[in-house]
């Protein structure tokens, strides 16, 4: 099967932000996905909702599905750290350095969680680019982030919401009241709404459950709602940050000692995996791995999947976080690992791959009549 690239520099989620940026007359971003020219923009951020399942459930979301819209590519891996990097600087995932769930910290044995952080991990340092809200404050927009009170100061806050003013919303009526004031704010604003329950519900249920129709449906009132607060002047765009598949096939790592030979670290997670060798294990590690995972995922060497662009450009130190070896299920498999990794190897929907389902997320747009 041939290797998927995301569409970074044209169609990708790495491109929406920069493109909202140069929509609000932010000097130096370049408008690549042709956005239109207005004061206010709010970016809502659903989590899970990718572009297939989203089309096969038109009954549960009839207002989404009667935005106008266009499928974006997520980038790899196909996971929320991941995006939100992205969605927070604009760089793709080798620019911003948050390349998947679990990625190794460099020279000192251990995975940083990009999710749930690490104290001893300075976020700033870990991803050093400047964030669309310091760039879009830098020229005079009023910037805020909505989101659940929890995500408040975390590391993975910190690394790409930074400049931003931080608005808690824990139930969907906080959400929407606090987009529309901060929508309102300034000449100009910039606002992004992020959702998480969508995906939550897809992990413990499945994405082809009823829970997750039943969810749907109320985030297409949610985005109905998000609509008619907006003001005249402003755009309401809604994306997400990846799809999700329910993988009915496992290979478990821990109950296979050869896919665990030589292996120091296994970071990422089922559907997208950073795998980290033992010093001088990495050709025996590589071949092991291609072996037993023919015909259900693309399995390549760190140098193969740099080159084959799967991160986008890959920035100074950014390498040498990418694993030895890169495993990403194609078909229908998840690379679990239960008993080092029982929580996450537990889930019903996944994500993390460059197939559609997984990486293609929606852009709909919402303008005033």
């Amino acid at each position: 099967m041939r290797l998927p690239v995301p569409a970074y520099g044209h169609g990708s989620l790495a491109d929406l932000t920069p493109s909202v940026l140069a929509a609000l007359g932010v000097p130096g971003r370049a408008n690549t996905l042709d956005l239109p020219a207005l004061p206010r923009a709010c970016v809502l951020l659903v989590d899970g909702l990718g572009w297939e399942l989203l089309r096969a459930h038109p009954e549960q979301a009839p207002f989404l599905h009667a935005l106008a819209g266009r499928a974006l590519t997520a980038g790899f891996p196909a996971t929320t750290a991941t995006s939100l990097g992205s969605l927070g600087t604009g760089l793709p995932p080798g620019g911003h350095g948050l390349l998947g769930y679990q990625v190794a910290i460099p020279g000192e044995g251990r995975l940083l969680n990009c999710l749930r952080w690490d104290d001893g991990i300075d976020p700033i340092t870990w991803q050093p680019s400047p964030t669309v809200f310091e760039q879009a404050s830098a020229a005079g927009v009023a910037t805020a982030h909505v989101s659940a009170g929890a995500y408040n100061g975390s590391g993975l806050t910190r690394a790409v919401y930074r400049g931003a003013r931080y608005v808690p919303a824990d139930a969907l009526g906080p959400l929407v009241a606090g987009a529309e004031h901060a929508v309102r704010e300034g000449e100009r604003s910039f606002v992004t709404v992020y959702h998480s329950e969508l995906d939550s519900t897809g992990h413990l249920h499945g994405s082809r459950s009823p829970a997750w129709r039943h969810h749907l449906t109320f985030v297409d009132l949610l985005v109905r709602r998000l609509a008619e607060v907006m003001p005249p002047d402003a755009a309401l765009y809604v994306t997400a940050d990846h799809g999700m598949t329910d993988p009915g096939t496992r290979v478990d790592v821990d109950a296979e000692p050869a896919l665990r030979d030589g292996v120091a670290l296994l970071g990422g997670e089922p559907r997208a995996r950073h795998v980290y060798a033992s010093p001088g294990a990495a050709a025996d590690v590589l071949a092991v791995w291609r072996e037993r995972l023919a015909g259900q995922a693309w399995v390549m060497s760190r140098e193969e999947a740099i080159a084959a662009g799967l991160f986008g450009q890959v920035g100074p130190r950014m390498a040498e976080r990418v694993g030895d070896v890169v495993a990403v299920p194609h078909g229908d498999l998840a690379i679990v690992a239960t008993e080092a990794e029982p929580v996450e190897s537990s889930l019903v929907g996944m994500h993390g791959s460059l197939v559609p389902a997984e990486q293609l997320v929606p852009l709909l747009t919402h303008l005033a009549p």
